[in-house]
C-alpha cells in the first residue's frame, strides 16, 4: 500500500512538473552556425577563426546574449574538405535551423556552401580571401577578408613606385592561389605591369626549386610574387633563398600571421606582403580609429587562448561583431531577411580588417586603403607604407 502511494505519489509530481514546463517557455537562444578548418592542412586559418568565436560567444552572453537572448554557437570542423563544408551547411539550415552562419576558412569551402545558403535565404558571413564570393554580388553572402584582387592591386601599387615593370609569378593551385592569379592577371596591365613567367605548384608539393629556376633563367625579371596559402609560400621562400635569386619576393595576404615566419625562418626577411593593421598594431598612430579595436581584441584573445593573434582569427571577429550590431540594429535575432538587410547597410564599422561600409553593390565595404604594406625584418613585421 505505502508503495503504491509513493508511486502516485512519484508519477503525479512528474506530471505536475511536466505541465509546469509546458507552461514556462523555455529561454530563447540564438543560434548561430559555423563550420571551419579547424584541423588539416588550413588548421592555421579555421583554428584561430574558432577559439575567436568560442571567446566572443562567451563575452557577448556574460554581458547579456543579444537582445537580452544568449548564443549558442554550433560549429563543426570541415577540415578544409568542400565535400565536408557542403554537408555541414545542409545540417546547419535544415537540422539546426541557425539564424546566420560564420565560415568558409578557404575559397574552396565557401563557394562550396554558397549555394546552399542563397537558397535557404540564411545570411552568410564568409572568412576566405578570394573576390569570386563576392563578385558578383550575391544576395545572402558577405565576407570580411580583403579579396584577392585587393592584394594584387597593393602589391603591385608598391613595385610601381619602386619603377618594378616585369615579374614572374609562382601560385599555389587551391582555390585562393589560382584566384588570385588570376585577379593578378587580370590587373597588372592597369599598373604596366608584366607577367613574364607564370609557373604553379600543387598543394601537397614540397620543393618548387625547379618552378623557380624557370622563373630564374627568365629575362628581365625584377621581382616575383607568390598568391597562395598554407605551407606552400613558406616552401617558395626557402626555396627563393637557396637558388640565390636577388629580387625582391612578395607574398598575398593569406600567409599573414606569424606561423608563416616560423615556417620560412631567415628565408622570410626581406619579404612583403599587403596585411591588415593587427599585425602591427602597436605601429599603428594614436590617433588611428582601428588602434584601440586591435588592441583590445589582441589582448582579449591572448588572455584567452595564451597565442598570438592572426589575421585569421580577426576576419571572425569582425564577422561576429558586424553580425552581433546588424541583430541589434534590425531588433530580431530571429528574421534572416531583416539581419540581411541589417549587415548590407553596415556603415562605419570599425573591424580588425579596417572601416567597413557596405552597400547593395558591395558586400565588403573595404577599400584599398584597409590594406598596410608591410616587410619582415628582424624576424618580424614592419610597416613599409
Amino acid at each position: 500500500m505505502k508503495l503504491k502511494q509513493v508511486v502516485k505519489t512519484t508519477t503525479l509530481a512528474a506530471a505536475v512538473s511536466a505541465m509546469t514546463a509546458l507552461a514556462t517557455p523555455a529561454l530563447a537562444e540564438v543560434l548561430i552556425g559555423s563550420t571551419l578548418a579547424i584541423t588539416g592542412r588550413a588548421s592555421f586559418l579555421g583554428d584561430p577563426e574558432a577559439k575567436t568565436l568560442a571567446m566572443l560567444v562567451d563575452e557577448i552572453n556574460a554581458a547579456g546574449g543579444i537582445n537580452g537572448e544568449p548564443v549558442r554557437l554550433i560549429q563543426y570542423d570541415d577540415g578544409g574538405d568542400p565535400n565536408k563544408a557542403r554537408t555541414f551547411a545542409t545540417r546547419l539550415v535544415e537540422d539546426d535551423e541557425v539564424v546566420a552562419v560564420i565560415g568558409g576558412s578557404t575559397t574552396g569551402t565557401t563557394m562550396a556552401m554558397v549555394p546552399i545558403f542563397e537558397e535557404a535565404e540564411v545570411p552568410f558571413i564568409s572568412l576566405a580571401g578570394a573576390v569570386a564570393i563576392i563578385d558578383p554580388v550575391k544576395k545572402w553572402v558577405f565576407k570580411t577578408p580583403h579579396t584577392d584582387r585587393m592584394a594584387c592591386e597593393k602589391i603591385f601599387t608598391d613595385m610601381q613606385a619602386n619603377g618594378i615593370s616585369k615579374i614572374g609569378m609562382i601560385s599555389g593551385t587551391g582555390g585562393f592561389g589560382k584566384s588570385m592569379r588570376g585577379q593578378c592577371m587580370d590587373v597588372a596591365g592597369d599598373f604596366d605591369i608584366e607577367i613574364v613567367a607564370d609557373e604553379t605548384y600543387g598543394p601537397s608539393d614540397s620543393d618548387m626549386t625547379p618552378q623557380l629556376t624557370n622563373i630564374k633563367n627568365t629575362d628581365g625579371i625584377q621581382a616575383v610574387v607568390n598568391p597562395g596559402f598554407g605551407q606552400g609560400p613558406a616552401i617558395v621562400t626557402r626555396n627563393y633563398r637557396q637558388l640565390g635569386i636577388d629580387l625582391p619576393l612578395y607574398q598575398s595576404h593569406g600567409v599573414a600571421s606569424k606561423s608563416f615566419i616560423e615556417l620560412a625562418g631567415d628565408a622570410a626577411e626581406g619579404v612583403r606582403l599587403p596585411a591588415a593593421a593587427l599585425l602591427v598594431a602597436n605601429n599603428l598612430a594614436e590617433d588611428d580609429p582601428q588602434k584601440p579595436v586591435v588592441m583590445k581584441y589582441i589582448e582579449d584573445y591572448q588572455t584567452a587562448t595564451g597565442e598570438p593573434v592572426s589575421t585569421f582569427g580577426g576576419h571572425a571577429y569582425d564577422a561576429f561583431k558586424m553580425l552581433a550590431a546588424a541583430m541589434e540594429t534590425a531588433g530580431t535575432t530571429t528574421d534572416s531577411a531583416a539581419i540581411r538587410y541589417a549587415l548590407e547597410n553596415t556603415s562605419g564599422f570599425i573591424g580588425t580588417a579596417g572601416v567597413v561600409n557596405m552597400s547593395p553593390d558591395d558586400h565588403l565595404g573595404l577599400d584599398l586603403s584597409a590594406f598596410k604594406m608591410l616587410e619582415i625584418r628582424d624576424g618580424d613585421w614592419t610597416i613599409i607604407e
